[in-house]
């Protein structure tokens, strides 16, 4: 009874601070500036990038609280010499409709380029289509590789409602991904992990709520001699559970290859196993099990539609 109390609690506190969060976002220098999107407040441990709450390297790696109509979505910690995100960092807090936005209107953030241009608005804007930006990618980059997705970090299908969905489709929360991977195992990783979050990842007032960090390793090769195209994806989620008075998590990563099976699925990891393999410390000082994933849930969804969960 203590342990769900407790869950209960971070639960509750972590709403209202959501439900509070001021209007005005920007590129900022601390995770103490836009940590409501962190479990706990604390950041990814990222060898080389991120040390405790300390970002490295502050004039490459920039901290955007991600803005659309003058609310923060999700937080983004970007590379500026790769123009590619590090990772995403948000909340799923369950699905309150809204389908993909059509026509995709990519954005970009102005703060990267022009930290001067307009100070009393912190929204990202559009994106200038033949525009060549110094510190970010733009259209003109991804038109020059179909072979590739703009792969979501953060994606538009675990976002609250329509202006969340919108808030995602910036491009400093995609990278270069083989689009026989982003539409295949990755995505069946995506819906699998929304079916467990929206079944499991709930309070005893039903209040759904879990914590993600999703990010890309860079690689060596370049799209449009400008963008990094990453060698792996990653994945994890945490969230307490009221149904199984617990706290539950899981891992996931892949090569940015295509698929060689038809239906493949990734694999579930422990968090011990991607700090190991990856060297990432994906919710460090919390409560989220290190050695245990949610593979035992998966045969639940088998004939749920839309989940893809392996069987």
């Amino acid at each position: 009874m203590v342990k769900l109390k407790t869950g209960s609690l971070w639960f509750l506190a972590a709403f209202l601070f959501l439900s509070t969060v001021p209007t005005v976002a920007e590129v900022l220098h601390a995770f103490s500036l836009c940590e409501g999107f962190l479990l706990q407040g604390n950041p990814p441990q990222i060898p080389g990038i991120v040390v405790g709450k300390n970002i490295q390297k502050q004039n490459r790696y920039k901290l955007i609280c991600q803005t659309y109509n003058n609310v923060r979505r999700y937080l983004t910690l970007y590379d500026t010499q790769n123009r590619i995100p590090v990772f995403s960092a948000y909340v799923y807090r369950g699905d309150n409709g809204g389908a993909r936005p059509q026509g995709e209107l990519w954005k970009i953030e102005p703060q990267l380029d022009d930290e001067k241009k307009d100070e009393n608005n912190k929204n990202m804007a559009e994106v200038e289509a033949r525009k060549v930006y110094p510190h970010q990618a733009g259209e003109i980059d991804y038109a020059q590789g179909p072979q590739y997705n703009r792969g979501h970090l953060f994606p538009s299908t675990h976002a609250f409602n329509q202006d969340e969905k919108i808030s995602t489709f910036t491009l400093t929360n995609v990278a270069p991904q083989i689009t026989a991977f982003n539409g295949e195992s990755w995505g069946r990783m995506e819906r699998c992990v929304k079916c467990v979050m929206q079944r499991y990842c709930a309070d005893n007032n039903g209040r759904r709520q879990a914590f993600l960090v999703v990010g890309a390793q860079p690689g060596n090769n370049n799209l449009n001699g400008r963008v990094n195209i990453p060698t792996q994806l990653w994945s994890a989620f945490c969230c307490f559970s009221a149904e199984s008075n617990a706290w539950i998590a899981s891992a996931f990563w892949g090569n940015n290859v295509a698929d060689t099976r038809p239906n493949q699925h990734m694999r579930t990891r422990t968090l011990r196993e991607l700090n190991g393999n990856l060297r990432i410390d994906a919710f460090t000082n919390s409560r989220c099990p290190l050695d245990t994933t949610v593979t035992g849930l998966y045969p639940q969804f088998a004939n749920q539609r839309g989940c893809d969960c392996p069987t």
